[in-house]
């Protein structure tokens, strides 16, 4: 075996050990879920849109199905007043006439991230002291608030975020991201959050208080960033406070169609990560370890390399395996395992090349802090 073919074999092996490591901490993050204390304060749930997304009809039910003993107002933006969404959100207030439920519309422009500013726009209408932001593309469950904002109680926590998994609609591309998301993200996350070394604060869920976000200087603050949600938890932890990551996960809407959704969107995430959190990223490396071992393959074929790639799928499909049975999710076709592994290298590897994003329909450049740049801006990578 070549000294490439055998650096290659031994950065598989490391990566194998990292994929069952990782299987350990999703067991330990998936820990007994706790009943909500019986008095809860009144919450105003925060859900900036933009477009008619797949599922998005059911993602907004989901959050009026709570089991909530407190008042909940729910507030919807839009900064277009022909958003599709619009509609969506009409026909929600229809069918629901008894219910605490806010659209606003508003256009006006507060900085490069459009998500923030809608909810700049749309904090007026937050009637309640708890708030809780989540992204259009969740779905919850019944106990969900409840236990949120239980959590939000605890002594010295200053948020709360949840972990997600993916939910594919009807295309192959779909479950490819659902796969992602599932074997990669989420057990990265558990990884992280197992060892102590990740902090993670998630657009799926940011439950806090009106004053917590007040003290940091509000989402006037967050304008101009592009990884907001990971902003909002670095700043409630320099004010001493926790961030509490829930034992569940939120179902997230995978709408993509094609191979160029699906790279848009995972290379917008990994850039974001490269830019604000550069050492994780690079220890992301050893994240891969079937592509590795297949280029050693093909350097060296035998029965040495050959066993490392064998156990290099073995552990990603039991990874899988281990995610599913955690977190009570549908089984994923586990024939796309290694074809989602080889992609998520193609991917992480395409991270390192430029730093341009697409987000929302616009095209934006990052810069080293992690603001977002107008296209036509441009400052030494």
């Amino acid at each position: 075996m070549g000294t490439l073919a055998f650096l290659l074999s031994a950065l598989a092996a490391a990566g194998i050990g990292y994929l069952l490591l990782a299987a350990f901490f999703v067991t330990r993050l998936a820990r007994p879920r706790r009943l909500a204390p019986a008095e809860l304060p009144p919450v105003t749930v925060l859900k900036p849109l933009h477009g008619d997304e797949p599922g998005l009809a059911e993602n907004l039910a989901s959050f009026l199905r709570q089991d909530y003993p407190a008042p909940v107002r729910i507030v919807f933006g839009v900064q277009d007043p022909a958003d599709p969404a619009v509609a969506t959100v009409r026909a929600i207030q229809s069918a629901h006439p008894g219910r605490d439920i806010v659209l606003v519309v508003d256009g006006r422009q507060h900085g490069t991230n459009r998500k923030v500013s809608n909810l700049i726009n749309m904090i007026a209408e937050a009637r309640h002291d708890v708030l809780v932001l989540s992204d259009s593309d969740m779905r919850v469950e019944e106990g969900y608030l409840a236990e949120v904002i239980s959590l939000l109680g605890q002594e010295g926590v200053g948020a709360v975020t949840c972990p997600y998994h993916g939910l594919a609609v009807d295309s192959s591309w779909s479950r490819l991201t659902a796969l992602g998301i599932d074997t990669h993200f989420l057990p990265g996350v558990a990884m992280g959050v197992g060892l102590g070394i990740g902090h993670p604060c998630m657009g799926s869920t940011i439950a806090l208080r009106r004053e917590t976000l007040a003290r940091f200087g509000g989402f006037g603050s967050l304008a101009d960033e592009l990884a907001d949600d990971h902003v909002i938890g670095l700043r409630v932890r320099e004010l001493g406070l926790a961030v509490a990551v829930a034992p569940f996960t939120l179902g997230h809407v995978c709408p993509q169609r094609s191979l160029r959704d699906l790279a848009g969107q995972e290379l917008r995430w990994v850039r974001t990560i490269r830019r604000i959190e550069p050492a994780g990223h690079w220890g992301s490396l050893v994240t891969h370890p079937a592509a590795y071992a297949l280029l050693a393959c093909a350097l060296a074929p035998g029965a040495a390399t050959g066993a490392v790639l064998a156990l290099a799928v073995a552990s990603r499909l039991g990874l899988c395996l281990a995610v599913e049975r955690a977190f009570g999710l549908d089984r994923h076709p586990y024939w796309l395992v290694p074809v989602r592994d080889l992609l998520s290298f193609a991917i992480y590897a395409a991270s390192f090349f430029g730093r341009a994003v697409s987000w929302r329909g616009q095209r934006y450049d990052v810069a080293r802090s992690g603001t977002l740049l107008p296209k036509m801006n441009r400052e030494p990578s």
